[in-house]
């Protein structure tokens, strides 16, 4: 178990506080540390300039040997003690974090639950006992800038982590807060919330935040980075903090969007393997589910229907087994059949069992130098975990799932009309939440218009789009034309002869079947073979966001 109590957690009234009337005082002391940490200057940017970019870099990778050497030159640098305190683990004099924090000062911060104080003394050591963090980043809906307190890290404790420890922000949290969609909405709920870093980027955008999660020390963290970066001109949604498993919290509500980053971890619960995994390592709250294989995003798939408003969407991040004689699209397609959704799946990685057991041994802070023994026991395990079920590899990915609009019930007659899987392993154009909300209205407008209504419409090429031509030296024909994307999902499409001078001359005057009429008489082809050759590639290339309805 984690030593320290969540921040705030007498204060704010967080979970296991006894005093609740300290409440106002704790109001004021989380407002005055907004206010300390934004005149220090600790942001991304502002810690990122103290440091350069060698050291930042080192930093990324979870070594501080050259942060350090720089901040040790810079003690008077309010973001120096900080970042040694906060980031670091480190210890810093009392004084140090006096000046960087003016307002509440080391009194405050030790108060709030932030730190531990030796003493009274001017150069007595304050030693934090929670990350505390400047988090920057950029969603559908534009920048943000925050500061996000959870745990102390790896890199700060020099241990393994705590089986309830609270996460911060990583890969995972960040890639699903610049996936989702983020059109204003009235009821958002995020599922596993954590730290609360959904939570907060869904409070922009809607008008009502419910937060749920199994810990109730990640609630506190919650409520914490909640009070400390909504904006205090009542400009964001109230957040409600629920705690429960799953779906339970919110069943028989509903909800226009979910978001999730659950703990979809596969990790070894069941017969030997599940025994050594417990043994070495224990679970994690933040990842474990407690459930075999990829049962746990499996139903939250097939069950997150029940609480989505007709035409809400819900999207989260999960693991799925690839196991032998089952293509990955078959096992996940059963699911999105069984959710009754429409539902778009993107593969983005995919980890053999070994490579897979590595990643999640060493997340802990396990490493094979550390605690050799431990981490042979979970290794093994986790393979032999992998076998008995005939996995050869996991994915992960990004799941986006949707109630139809028209469907208020048994018997309402809405029938999902999208099911789409994919992989793309390459690199993306973030956030990628606008893209998929613009893909998705692409479908539905496409879904609602047969070949003879889309070839009465009139479309524009998007302003990302470009041509490559490939010519063998000396010809004057291309023997390739890809159509790139540059946003989105980067996507580059082999467009026929016919299709490239399609796109070509899309600019909206001219109706899709007069351009193909046009385009079949210059190349002296029937032009009912060309319709029947370019209009499915046009719905591809609409759906995907490279043409466009023309306004």
């Amino acid at each position: 178990m984690s030593d320290a109590p969540p921040p705030g957690a007498s204060a704010l009234a967080g979970p296991g506080s006894t005093d609740s009337t300290d409440s106002a005082t704790g109001d004021r002391l989380v407002a005055g540390l907004r206010t300390d940490l934004d005149a220090a200057g600790y942001t991304v940017d502002g810690v990122r300039d103290l440091l350069g970019d060698v050291a930042s870099g080192a930093l990324d990778r979870e070594q501080p040997v050259a942060a350090r050497r720089v901040l040790a030159g810079a003690s008077h640098d309010p973001r120096a003690a900080l970042t040694r305190l906060f980031v670091l683990g480190d210890e810093v004099p009392r004084a140090d974090l006096d000046r960087a924090l003016r307002g509440v000062g080391a009194d405050g911060a030790e108060r709030l639950g932030l730190v531990r104080a030796a003493g009274a003394g001017a150069g007595d050591a304050v030693r934090a006992v929670v990350d505390l963090r400047p988090y920057a980043a950029e969603d559908a809906g534009g920048q943000v800038a925050w500061w996000l307190a959870s745990d102390l890290g790896e890199l700060a404790t020099g241990g393994r982590l705590a089986a309830d420890h609270v996460l911060g922000t990583g890969g995972a949290s960040t890639t699903l807060a610049q996936v989702t969609v983020r059109d204003r909405v009235g009821r958002v709920l995020d599922l596993g919330t954590g730290c609360g870093i959904q939570a907060l980027h869904a409070a922009r955008h809607s008008r009502q935040v419910v937060a749920t999660d199994i810990s109730r020390r990640a609630l506190g963290f919650a409520r914490f980075n909640v009070a400390l970066n909504q904006a205090p001109d009542g400009e964001t949604a109230d957040v409600e903090l629920r705690h429960g498993s799953m779906l339970d919290p919110v069943a028989q509500e509903s909800f226009d969007l979910v978001v999730s980053n659950p703990p979809f971890v596969i990790t070894p619960h069941a017969g030997a393997a599940g025994r050594a995994v417990a043994d070495a390592l224990g679970d994690y709250e933040y990842r474990d589910g407690g459930r075999s294989g990829d049962d746990l995003v499996r139903d939250l798939v097939t069950g997150v229907g029940q609480v989505l408003a007709p035409g809400g969407v819900a999207q989260l991040l999960g693991n799925w087994e690839h196991r032998r004689g089952e293509p990955w699209t078959e096992r996940v397609g059963a699911w999105l059949d069984a959710a009754g959704l429409d539902g778009w799946v993107i593969q983005r990685e995919v980890l053999d069992p070994a490579e897979y057991a590595e990643t999640w041994i060493r997340d802990g802070g396990t490493t094979p130098e550390r605690e050799p023994g431990p981490w042979a026991a979970a290794y093994g395990a986790w393979l032999d975990d992998f076998a008995a079920r005939g996995v050869e590899a996991v994915g992960f990915g990004i799941v986006t799932l949707r109630r139809p609009a028209g469907d208020t019930g048994p018997g309402a007659g809405a029938r999902p009309t999208l099911r789409r899987l994919e992989e793309h392993t390459g690199s993306v154009r973030q956030p990628l939440g606008g893209h998929l909300a613009a893909s998705l209205a692409a479908h539905d407008w496409l879904a609602a218009r047969d070949d003879d209504a889309l070839a009465g419409a009139r479309l524009v090429v998007a302003d990302d789009v470009t041509e490559e031509r490939y010519l063998t030296p000396g010809a004057t024909d291309p023997n390739v034309v890809v159509v790139r994307q540059g946003d989105g999902l980067g996507r580059g499409v082999h467009a026929s002869t016919g299709l490239a001078a399609f796109v070509g001359v899309c600019d909206g005057e001219l109706a899709v079947g007069q351009i193909v009429g046009a385009i079949a008489a210059l190349l002296d082809v029937a032009a009912e073979d060309l319709r029947a050759e370019l209009l499915p590639a046009v719905r591809g290339l609409v759906r995907d966001g490279f043409l466009r309805p023309a306004a």
